[in-house]
């Protein structure tokens, strides 16, 4: 099969060329009839369409029994008519890589011919050994297969020009805007940009069949049984499971035109918000993301986990209405406001606890301070008073702590506060007073020092 533009070229379970029009959703009378191209054992292995001319290369056969033909297409399709080949020989590819002209490969000879309309080699260049098979690259260039890499290469300055490493590549496929080649081997999909740098690779257990772009620049790849998606930052999943194995040749919207065994092309609805979704989160189009899961059913546990993993729990805070959640997910993007808002609902010690730290490593010194008074911690209130300099609520700390007879938290709110008389009353209280007089003799307080000396007797 070989696209162009909206229109689908391929052959039919029946040996025929057909061509099928997206736009009208479907297929045309047969074109030709390949019988007397491709031999009932040599079955066709490739096509490459010249639009200019309106013609084809049809590849057919293997090892010795391979050859091309390029044959002129009928300007109207009337019915499987016979072919007129303009030039046929032996080769292992054949593809147009100009409006004018054509190449040949064998892979026993290793050699390659260009070639002008009328069949005439104009150039031949010998290839390396280790060139399995060409693949068209664009323009002027091809890339050439090799057993552990491909590579991609000017036929006109007979130069490679890069090189990727990937182990027996057999499909390589254009992006829409020209910027990304995939490549294709049996359990392997490699991304490339178009100087062959390596974006992503990935490895699939089970065998790929065909993989095609959507106009997004999502790659969508087909395996035996499943319809799967890959995005450039490696990002993959499932998009459809299949009864039979088919071969992916366009993606347009909610369609994606599909070949099958039987020859025939096959429209098949697929659901794109997963994969389109995760490539606007990528791009950081967040009205896209917005716009996508107000307007479908993506919202789920799934999601949500997958926003969270991907670094992105702001946006997945807009979807949930889970209090623990929206806490947990507010906590990791730093949203204090929300998470105070949750934590209020659940009102649960390890709740206020988690808050307290977020708060404090924000320095919300609000925040911090309602989280340990949920949590009753009154040592470390007073010692946030002391940094905060609120002498006011550190007094009224103290009150509190005379209050309980709390002696411990006391002393360290008379201690923050240096309230002396304060100290050297609860070291009397306490009967430290050896410890009083020294506190009341360090301050300057000899009234009290000589009170306090004066009954050392009572002193034990």
């Amino acid at each position: 099969m070989v696209p162009n533009q909206n229109k689908l070229y391929f052959v039919n379970n029946e040996n025929q060329l057909q061509l099928y029009d997206f736009d009208k959703k479907q297929a045309s009378l047969p074109i030709l009839s390949l019988a007397k191209v491709s031999k009932k054992w040599c079955k066709i292995k490739g096509l490459s369409y010249n639009p200019s001319e309106n013609s084809i290369l049809i590849q057919s056969g293997e090892k010795d029994q391979a050859e091309y033909s390029n044959i002129p297409l009928p300007k109207q399709i009337v019915g499987a008519l016979d072919p007129t080949p303009k030039g046929s020989d032996k080769s292992s590819a054949a593809c147009f890589i100009a409006r004018n002209r054509y190449v040949s490969f064998s892979n026993i000879t290793h050699e390659l011919n260009v070639r002008d309309l009328n069949d005439v080699i104009t150039k031949t260049i010998k290839l390396d050994d280790t060139v399995n098979d060409i693949v068209y690259a664009g323009p002027g260039c091809i890339f050439l297969m090799k057993k552990a890499s491909v590579v991609l290469y000017d036929v006109q300055q007979k130069k490679s020009l890069a090189e990727v490493q990937i182990n027996q590549a057999k499909y390589a496929y254009w992006s829409a805007d020209g910027q990304y080649i995939a490549f294709l081997s049996k359990h392997t999909i490699l991304i490339a940009n178009k100087k062959l740098e390596v974006v992503m690779s990935m490895h699939e257990t089970i065998r790929v069949k065909s993989a095609a772009w959507d106009e997004t620049g999502a790659l969508l790849y087909s395996t035996l049984n499943h319809i799967k998606y890959v995005l450039l930052n490696g990002d993959h999943g499932t998009i459809k499971t299949l009864d039979n194995t088919l071969y992916l040749t366009k993606i347009q919207g909610k369609t994606c035109y599909c070949l099958t065994r039987e020859g025939t092309v096959e429209a098949v609805q697929i659901d794109p918000t997963e994969y389109r979704f995760k490539k606007a989160l990528v791009n950081k189009n967040f009205p896209e993301v917005l716009r996508i899961i107000k307007n479908s059913k993506l919202v789920g546990q799934s999601i949500i986990g997958y926003l969270q993993k991907a670094g992105y729990p702001e946006v997945a805070l807009q979807f949930v209405e889970d209090p623990e959640t929206r806490f947990e997910l507010a906590v990791e993007c730093h949203n204090l406001d929300v998470a105070l808002a949750e934590a209020k609902k659940i009102n649960k010690p390890v709740i206020w606890e988690k808050l307290g730290k977020e708060a404090l490593s924000q320095g919300n010194t609000a925040v911090v301070e309602l989280t340990y008074q949920q949590l009753h911690k009154l040592q470390k209130l007073s010692f946030l008073y002391l940094i905060t300099g609120d002498l006011n609520k550190l007094s009224k700390m103290e009150q509190i702590a005379e209050n309980r007879g709390d002696f411990s938290s006391l002393l360290q709110n008379a201690l923050y506060l240096n309230s002396v008389e304060k100290k050297i009353q609860m070291f009397v209280e306490a009967g430290l007073q050896p410890l009083a007089y020294a506190t009341a003799k360090a301050n300057g307080l000899n009234d009290i020092a000589e009170s306090l000396l004066s009954e050392s007797d009572h002193w034990h």
